[in-house]
This record gives structure tokens, sequence and C-alpha cells, in this order.
């Protein structure tokens, strides 16, 4: 039995990590375990950014990735891989951007399509097909975040930032996820 025979009625999600660290170790096990959970009927597609490629390799997730995912694509450029096609002609049942750095945030919030993640984002809106993005800037304020190595990191999140959140939850058809907990129940809702 071939791969593509055992894929056959399965609808395929998006996911797409950009150069966030926050939250990106919590974000790979909730999506591991959403694959584990739903494999009988969703094909999670991963997709990074330039910087989520390198970001991912820093935290030692990379391997992660291309071990319990089928296919990781990096972007070449905003429309290579094809992803915005493919979300438009209806491939996706949606599009996932998590975690979003500040950057993805701002750039989608104002409709700048310059990269994959957010050429995609635009792409599928325009095709009324979801997408969800879970912003490492939500909220201003001081946050402590672990590097690759086990240290901490205190980040300042600009009122700007989380101006830019705040404009992407109002915009029609994406919905904000606060954190990596709120992933499993977008799988529930989807796929009962």
């Amino acid at each position: 039995m071939n791969s593509s025979s055992i894929r056959v009625g399965k609808k395929k999600v998006a996911w797409g990590i950009t150069g966030s660290g926050d939250w990106l170790a919590q974000t790979v096990d909730e999506m591991s375990k959403a694959k584990e959970k739903y494999e009988k009927q969703v094909d999670i597609r991963v997709y990074l950014s330039k910087a989520g490629e390198q970001v991912t390799k820093w935290y030692k997730l990379y391997d992660v990735l291309e071990k319990n995912f089928e296919k990781v694509h990096v972007e070449v450029g905003p429309n290579c891989p094809f992803l915005a096609g493919d979300l438009q002609t209806g491939k996706f049942e949606f599009l996932l951007i998590a975690p979003a750095t500040s950057n993805t945030v701002a750039k989608i919030s104002v409709g700048i399509c310059d990269t994959l993640l957010c050429n995609s984002a635009i792409m599928a809106l325009k095709a009324n097909v979801p997408v969800y993005v879970m912003p490492s800037d939500l909220h201003e304020r001081t946050v402590i975040t672990q590097l690759p190595g086990g240290g901490k990191l205190r980040l300042r999140i600009r009122k700007e930032d989380a101006e830019n959140a705040r404009k992407l939850s109002t915009m029609e058809g994406i919905r904000v996820l606060k954190n990596p907990k709120d992933i499993p129940e977008v799988f529930r809702k989807r796929f009962k």
C-alpha cells in the first residue's frame, strides 16, 4: 500500500511556523498530539518561514517535526511552496499559524503579502478559508521566555505589537488563539 492510498479521504491542515521561539515547544507538543489523535482523519502539513526553519533548528525541534509530520516545507519565497494556491483551491480545511511573530501579525493585519505565511493567510481569507493565528505578542506586558539552552530571557511586549494582535482579532475569517492550549479546541470543532 503506498502513502497516497493511505491518505485517501483525509482532510488537510496547513500549519505555519514563524520565527518565534516563545510557545514553540508547547505548540509542537500540542500539534503532535493533534496529529496522533486525528491521524485517521487529518493530514497536517508543516510550513516553515525562513526564520521558522532557523528557530526550530535552534530549539532542536526541526528533527522532531520531520519525524512526527510527513510533510515539512520551508519557505523559498512568498508563493513557494505554492501554499496560497492550495488554500484558495480548497485543498486545506484551514491555516494555523502558531506561533506567529509580531512581524507576521503586523503584516497580516495590514495585508502585506511578502512572505509565504503572510501571503497564504491573506489569500486564504480571500477564499473564505479559516485562518487561526497564535501571536507570540498578544498583550502588552513583560514576559519571561525560555531559551534553547534552558536560560531565561525577559522580553517587553510593546503596545504596538499588542495593538496589531487586537486588530487581527477583529478581521473577518481570523480567529486569534491565546496560547497552545487553544489548539485542541480548533481540532475538536473542525473534526468531530
